[in-house]
């Protein structure tokens, strides 16, 4: 009995004429024998989930650096939240399920510490350019897996790559997941900055809470409901106008009041200086690399400076502090 190919068929079977379905997918860069229990899509959501820098997420900045209190979100709860509200958007549009949550858990693979400030200082200091969605797409091609890649299937790399707003992904998963990623953080940014004293929930503007709701759990389900109501038998996925607009606004207010120069920021300056320092340190002495990022750049698979980013967005805020300090901060010595 193949279980897979039972599933297949109902796929074909249950889901939207709009799903992307399993076996109508563009397959992988590297063939493989299909397994006999799990889709491709599933196949792609377990590689991530096990992956090494999905692990890392737990300790990558979401926007508080380093913050006092074990409930602000990380880069983890924020993928594992995006995952949550895309898949039930998907299930609700009878959409592919496996494929949306395999593109949500991997969306932030190649984020660096620090949240946007570490992706902001290399982006700022290599002249080769750096975006995190672009690493993310890199880690599961090429860095994860011992340089062998996770080999995903070509529908959950789209979806990767275009999750910034101004992405254009070919699924309708891959839409899903694009529009999920900003509830999500918008959102539950907005509970962090509550928490962390930074807001009060009555200064959010009125003419964006009234249509979205006043809570952020409130927001997530009107927005939730507005999307899949605006979205269902139709080839798109879409908020109605109203939404749409009360939804960029209050984003800009977020930008405005949280995302730059308030106390949040406060740690932004020191965090990108680590980046940079780090970057220039090793540009110029890349044998002190781990031996894997050596190899590749003296097999002239990479520029160095390529390769130097590839090492730092990997790390986690922790480690990024722990190694600048190795580097750059004198330590006590005792010749007895």
């Amino acid at each position: 009995m193949n279980l897979r190919q039972q599933r297949e068929d109902i796929e074909e079977q249950i889901l939207s004429p709009y799903a992307c379905l399993n076996k109508n997918s563009k397959g992988r860069t590297i063939q493989e024998e299909p397994c006999d229990i799990r889709t491709n899509f599933q196949r792609d959501r377990d590689r991530v989930i096990h992956s090494k820098a999905f692990r890392r997420l737990k300790h990558k900045t979401q926007v508080f650096i380093s913050p006092e209190g074990d409930h602000y979100r990380t880069r983890l709860t924020h993928t594992l939240e995006v995952a949550q509200i895309a898949r039930t958007i998907a299930r609700a549009l009878r959409l592919n399920e496996d494929l949306t949550e395999a593109i949500a858990l991997a969306h932030d693979l190649g984020h660096t510490p620090f949240g946007h400030a570490g992706e902001h200082a290399l982006e700022k200091v290599c002249p080769l350019g750096f975006k995190h969605y672009e690493q993310s797409l890199r880690v599961v091609e090429k860095l994860e897996n011992k340089g062998k890649g996770l080999n995903l299937s070509w529908e959950v790399k789209d979806g990767i790559l275009n999750h910034p707003t101004a992405g254009q992904p070919i699924t309708l998963e891959g839409k899903i997941v694009r529009l999920s990623d900003k509830i999500a953080y918008i959102n539950h940014d907005i509970d962090d900055a509550i928490r962390g004293k930074i807001l009060k929930s009555e200064e959010l503007p009125d003419e964006y809470t009234k249509v979205l709701g006043k809570t952020s759990g409130e927001r997530i389900d009107n927005i939730i409901h507005n999307i899949v109501n605006n979205s269902i038998n139709n080839n798109d996925i879409t908020m109605s106008p109203d939404f749409e607009e009360a939804t960029k606004n209050i984003r800009k207010y977020m930008f405005m009041n949280v995302y730059v120069g308030s106390t949040a920021k406060k740690h932004e300056r020191k965090a990108q200086n680590i980046i940079i320092e780090l970057y220039n340190h090793f540009v110029k002495n890349y044998q002190e690399l781990p031996i894997e990022y050596q190899q590749l750049i003296e097999r002239n698979e990479e520029p160095v400076e390529r390769i130097v980013c590839d090492y730092i967005a990997g790390m986690t805020d922790r480690f990024a502090i722990k190694k600048f300090a190795e580097i750059f901060v004198p330590t006590s010595w005792d010749i007895y």
